[in-house]
Formats: structure tokens, C-alpha cells, sequence
């Protein structure tokens, strides 16, 4: 076994343990918590305690990730005023993001922010026509005090990160955060790959930790990609060194 198939087996199991415990505990939410981002019970605390972040409110554009749980935080941003960049799934789209405009807009936040309403509503927008963005919400399985998250598996968060990156539309600057539910959050190390970044702020239904050791890619990592990858996200493909 590599030690990249060794992390990946490593998250796998911390991904199953934390799954099984929110539904033992009953907090799992409707679609469930195994194989996603799990919905929770509190979502909608979690996202009042994240707007109460004076980050939050100084922002003006956020991106966050089109999951579940972070349905109340994107309503909650679009009742804001904020402008609000989702990721097509998978970024399997030349134009991998849809911008939501709340003075646009022609229906309420709640029907907006769905996933479905996000794709009747939002503009599709490609890298080149992003803006800066101030502040992340990004899913997460499992995370521990130091800010490291494990995902639902297929590495799209930390990619659509990294092609950020790559633009200059976020930097050191801009807070990366996460709204889970108390049982995702870990006392123990996890496993991290080179790859993965780490979050600024955990957000709880009751409670907002400030983690210890912030870690940021400085960019598209191409030696972690097959070609099969590559290929599948236009935008990605675009990014590659020689554009082939």
C-alpha cells in the first residue's frame, strides 16, 4: 500500500466512525449522514453563529460549498445581501461555479439557495469571471481543533481551493470556515494529505473555535492528479501547465 492509498484508507474510517455516530446519536438530518456531507440538527444555530462573526459581516462575497447543511448559512448570506459563488458538482462544467446575486435575484433566499434553485437562478461563471472572494464555507465529515477536515471523498473542495488559488481570489486573508454538529468534531489527530487545507474558524451550534494551526496550498498540486481527473473538469484542464 502507498502512502497515499494508506491516508485515503485512514480518512475512510474516520468518515464511517463519524457517520455511524450521528445517526446513533439520532442528529443525522434528512438525506442521512453516510457517503456525504451530513446533515444535522443545529444547522440552522450553526449558521446564525457564523453571521455573527465580524468576518461574516464585514464580507461582501463568499463561496460555499452546495451541500445540505450549509443550506441555512447560503440563505442566511443571500438574506445578507452577500453575493454567493456555489461549485457546480464535481466542477464538470467549462463554467464550474454559479453566482448568485441577491439583486438579481427573483425569488426568496430559501428557494435560491437550493441546489435546485441555485441552477434556475444562478449565473454560471467561469474562472476568469470569479471576484475576490472574502470568506469559505466548506462541508465537512469529520475536523479536530487544528483546523484539519476530511471531506466526503473526491478532493473537489481542496481542487476548487486550489484553482482559487492559482487566481489570486483568495489568500491569507480569507477566512476559511465550517458549520458541523458537535459528534464531527474530533479530539485526535487526523490523517491530512499535502493537498488538504485546514479551516480558520469551526462553527457549532453553540460554540465558535478558533483553530490553532492554519494550513493553505499554495496552489494546484499536479503531481496528486491522474489524467483521467484532469479531463473531467474543463477548468482544471485549462489551468495545466502549457493549457494541454
Amino acid at each position: 500500500m502507498t502512502e497515499r492509498e494508506r491516508e485515503t484508507a485512514e480518512k475512510d474510517r474516520v468518515r464511517e466512525r463519524v457517520w455511524a455516530a450521528l445517526e446513533r446519536e439520532g442528529v443525522a438530518r434528512f438525506p442521512g449522514a453516510r457517503g456525504r456531507i451530513p446533515n444535522f440538527k443545529g444547522a440552522e444555530a450553526a449558521a446564525r453563529r457564523l453571521a455573527a462573526l465580524p468576518q461574516w459581516q464585514a464580507s461582501k462575497t463568499i463561496k460555499a460549498n452546495p451541500d445540505a447543511p450549509q443550506l441555512p448559512v447560503r440563505v442566511q448570506a443571500l438574506a445578507d445581501g452577500k453575493r454567493v459563488y456555489m461549485a457546480v458538482p464535481r466542477l464538470r462544467d467549462p463554467k464550474p461555479f454559479l453566482l448568485l446575486d441577491p439583486k438579481r435575484l427573483r425569488v426568496d433566499p430559501r428557494d435560491a439557495a437550493s441546489i435546485k434553485g441555485a441552477a434556475a437562478s444562478g449565473r454560471p461563471v467561469a474562472i476568469d469571471e470569479l471576484g475576490s472572494i472574502d470568506l469559505v464555507v466548506c462541508g465537512t465529515v469529520a475536523v479536530n481543533r487544528d483546523g484539519v477536515r476530511i471531506g466526503k471523498g473526491g478532493g473537489y473542495s481542496d481542487l476548487e481551493f486550489a484553482l482559487l488559488v492559482e487566481r489570486s481570489l483568495v489568500d491569507e486573508h480569507t477566512l476559511l470556515t465550517t458549520t458541523v454538529h458537535p459528534t464531527q468534531l474530533l479530539e485526535e489527530e487526523l490523517p491530512e494529505t499535502e493537498h488538504d487545507f485546514r479551516v480558520d474558524r469551526i462553527v457549532l451550534p453553540d460554540e465558535v473555535i478558533e483553530t490553532r494551526a492554519p494550513k493553505r496550498p499554495t496552489g494546484i498540486l499536479w503531481d496528486h492528479l491522474d489524467e483521467a481527473k484532469i479531463e473531467a473538469i474543463p477548468a482544471l484542464a485549462a489551468e495545466r501547465p502549457g493549457g494541454t
